[in-house]
Formats: C-alpha cells, sequence, structure tokens
C-alpha cells in the first residue's frame, strides 16, 4: 500500500521546495540593484497553497528604511517570480509569494550582545563564582 502525505507534509514539501527556487530565481536572475545578495531564510505555504509567505534576510539591509525598501521592491516583483517560479513546477497552481523581512536576524545578533552584556555584569558582581567555574 502506497503512503499518502498529510497535508502537513505536502504542504512542508511544497514550502521546502519554493526556499530553494526562489533563492534561486533572486540570486540568477533578480537584476535590481536594491536587492543585492539575500538569503531566503523560511517559506510557509497556506493550506490550500494559494499564498507563500517568504521570509527574506540580507546583510546589506542595516536599518529599518533598507529592509522597508528590500520588502516593497521585492513585493513589487511577487509577480515575476510567481512567474518564474511556475516554469520550474509541475504543481496545478503557483502560490502567490509575498515577501517579508525576517526579523530573527536583526534581533539575534542583539539578543546575543544582551546576554554576553548581562554575563560579564553577573561576572563582575561576583568575581568569585567566575573563579570556581573556571
Amino acid at each position: 500500500m502506497k503512503h499518502q502525505p498529510s497535508a502537513g507534509e505536502r504542504t512542508h514539501r511544497i514550502a521546502d521546495f519554493i526556499r530553494d527556487e526562489v533563492a534561486r530565481i533572486l540570486q540568477r536572475q533578480m537584476r535590481d540593484p536594491r536587492v543585492g545578495m539575500i538569503s531566503v531564510t523560511d517559506v510557509q505555504v497556506s493550506r490550500d497553497l494559494a499564498f507563500a509567505d517568504i521570509y527574506v534576510s540580507s546583510l546589506q539591509a542595516t536599518d529599518a528604511a533598507a529592509r522597508e525598501t528590500l520588502v516593497t521592491t521585492l513585493n513589487k516583483a511577487a509577480g515575476w517570480v510567481r512567474t518564474e517560479l511556475a516554469r520550474t513546477h509541475t504543481m496545478r497552481t503557483t502560490p502567490k509569494p509575498r515577501f517579508h523581512y525576517d526579523e530573527s536576524m536583526v534581533d539575534g545578533p542583539r539578543l546575543d550582545r544582551l546576554i554576553e552584556d548581562a554575563v560579564a555584569e553577573d561576572r563582575s558582581r561576583h568575581p568569585e563564582d567566575a573563579d570556581e567555574q573556571a
């Protein structure tokens, strides 16, 4: 008996495919200088496969204005991205891309710094504990 994938498995597999293909399309075919080098960090596909929420990050988008410009540019090109994506698969429909900036890429380093600062402050307040752990 052949295993039928569940809806969750199917959408996860489609999301992985879209992540890989959109990354390839944006890196190799996108010519807009406002986009630059970006990473596709995650894709979430709606259950009915109508939409694909695509999360991106960029080292060049260093402030909120640059991130907004990047997302706006990508969302304006969403129709083109969808057309290019449709050329690479045999699904009945191609989900409509909706681009978002992956804020975890911004928050991660900031949280790391806060943790490091808190640990350093704790060590300076309790130097005898630091000696015991060393």
